[in-house]
């Protein structure tokens, strides 16, 4: 079984550093390490889970960055993955939900044969979760989205939904797209044999010249998404705390209510 998981290098946004630019509007990245984005580590780990329950399975990593997501890619590595396609190019940079998945949609087309592709839900920096889609749309294959649970059998994925409310259990046939949710599973530390052995492993570069995509269908030219403007909200001030008994405190609420006339 061939598995082709999408991974992206991004942001911590749980970093104590990470602040918006008042002037520029835009994330101040000094100072805040990056990190594989945690939806896409679950993808990972249920990859990794079947080809531990079937030794023939090979588990390619596929992501769109800069030079400096080739760490990400070595930790994906490290966890057990077999060998990674890497789309770096400076004609990719800027590119949204849609360009991205086009980029991708090439990527997946030059790898060629697969019978599975996993992905996060969602990236943590933007929570869209729009490229898992996109990209199913684009290589014409059946998706399932918020997976909680997989099971393949019998050349189809079984696959549990993760609803607001319980669950659905959905079957579709292979080859698929899976998006998957943190639910799905613990992903596994790296091994120290495990990061010696990335570290010798080569990574497959290509820039649009190899993966066949025009320029004008990738990157910022490609995205027909605009940041009009971004900004982190002013901070209100404290609440006020109510004490007594339940009659006089709701007498008090209703009181404050009449008087900023929101009643």
């Amino acid at each position: 079984m061939k598995i082709i998981v999408c991974a992206k290098r991004v942001l911590d946004t749980t970093h104590t550093n990470l602040k918006m630019d008042p002037v520029r509007g835009t994330l101040i990245k000094e100072g805040v390490p990056s990190i594989l984005n945690p939806d896409d580590a679950n993808a990972l780990e249920a990859a990794l889970v079947i080809k531990d329950r079937d030794p023939d399975t090979t588990v390619t990593i596929l992501t769109m960055g800069a030079p400096a997501a080739e760490y990400m890619i070595r930790e994906c590595l490290a966890m057990g993955a077999d060998d990674a396609c890497f789309l770096c190019d400076d004609a990719f940079g800027g590119a949204d939900t849609y360009a991205t998945s086009v980029t991708l949609e090439y990527g997946i087309r030059k790898i060629g044969d697969f019978d599975l592709i996993l992905a996060g839900r969602q990236a943590i920096v933007g929570d869209t979760a729009q490229v898992g889609p996109q990209l199913a749309m684009r290589l014409g294959l059946p998706l399932v989205t918020y997976a909680r649970d997989i099971r393949i059998e019998n050349g189809k994925a079984i696959v549990e939904r993760q609803l607001e409310d319980g669950y659905e259990v959905v079957e579709a046939p292979l080859p698929c797209l899976i998006t998957a949710v943190k639910e799905l599973n613990t992903p596994r530390y790296m091994s120290a044999g495990g990061i010696a052995d990335a570290y010798e492993k080569e990574i497959t570069v290509w820039d649009h010249k190899d993966i066949g995509i025009p320029l004008d269908k990738c990157g910022l030219d490609a995205s027909p998404t605009r940041v009009v403007k971004s900004f982190s909200p002013e901070l209100k001030g404290s609440g006020e705390k109510l004490s007594g008994t339940p009659v006089a405190m709701s007498k008090t609420l209703v009181s404050r209510l009449n008087d900023k006339h929101l009643l």
